[in-house]
């Protein structure tokens, strides 16, 4: 694997093999404590969770990044930023998939991210579980990583287009049950797809899209600090990732949510994946008028 030094800012190799190494840090910390008891928490009136463990491993990350570049910003999932810097800045995920630990299941993994004025070069996920770990770094490829430093290029096998692809779905915390663009697509997805994993770890589903596992992901306004690290190894492993509308789609952290939706697939189904997405528009307005069960409907 031969990085190359990014020219202005931090050398990308030196950057590269850090996050790699912090981002394990972190898993190790992370499989350990999940040896005990967890006591998970809600962090806000959406459902979300937090644990003691997603604030461990991420001051471990967040300490090691200030240390070694405290001229950088940091953006992480639960402490928010630190020193906000306008040309640099990490986005960490100590803990993707806090409410399948919740409930005992291990599906969880580490997400870092390195941006520049916005756009990240640099992006590392790490699965303490199985104990591997996938990088990318823009416009030099992706790579998987089982021990040590060094890891072999990732790049997806093409597959032939399905007639009924199997497909990840992930929305943001602050989309509401009654959000008719979100039930449209999931309709639509549901109808259509043969199977739609929702793995509540975001960055699980952009490894599996890169590894050629699955056949594209559908995201409606999700989460901005996970999103870089998993897309660019996506893109780098050789799926494109478009606006649900089939535009370009725009990769800096800081859009606002509404701009944050896209479909990700291989080159030659994204058009048909666009195409499958857009259809919901037809029908959001017979899903807009469909009232959400409540809990308290049915006696819970």
């Amino acid at each position: 694997m031969d990085v190359k030094p990014l020219g202005t800012g931090p050398d990308l190799r030196e950057a590269h093999r850090f996050a790699v190494d912090a981002a394990r840090a972190a898993g190790k910390l992370l499989r350990a404590g999940m040896r005990g008891e967890v006591h998970a928490r809600a962090k806000s009136a959406s459902g979300d969770l937090v644990t003691d463990l997603d604030l461990a491993a991420e001051r471990l990350i967040v300490d090691r990044i200030r240390a070694r570049w405290p001229e950088h910003g940091v953006i992480a999932e639960e402490g928010g930023e630190y020193a906000a810097d306008d040309a640099w800045a990490w986005l960490v995920d100590p803990l993707d998939g806090t409410n399948n630990v919740a409930i005992g299941l291990p599906a969880y993994v580490v997400g870092i991210a390195l941006c520049e004025r916005g756009s990240p070069v640099l992006g590392v996920v790490h699965d303490p579980v199985a104990g591997r770990t996938w990088s990318a770094v823009r416009g030099q490829g992706a790579f998987v990583h089982a021990a040590g430093p060094s890891g072999r290029p990732l790049r997806a096998p093409r597959r032939p287009v399905p007639s009924a692809p199997v497909l990840a779905w992930t929305q943001g915390h602050e989309v509401r049950r009654d959000d008719s663009t979100a039930r449209a697509l999931k309709v639509v997805l549901d109808s259509t797809a043969r199977r739609v994993l929702q793995l509540w770890a975001p960055l699980l589903s952009w490894v599996m899209l890169a590894r050629g596992d699955i056949d594209g992901i559908v995201g409606y306004r999700p989460e901005a600090v996970d999103l870089p690290a998993g897309m660019l190894l996506a893109a780098e492993a050789g799926m494109v990732v478009r606006a649900l509308d089939g535009g370009c789609f725009d990769d800096r952290y800081g859009c606002p949510a509404e701009r944050r939706s896209f479909v990700a697939g291989p080159p030659e189904s994204i058009d048909r994946l666009v195409k499958l997405v857009t259809a919901a528009q037809w029908i959001e307005p017979q899903v807009r008028h469909l009232t959400p069960i409540s809990l308290t409907t049915v006696g819970w």
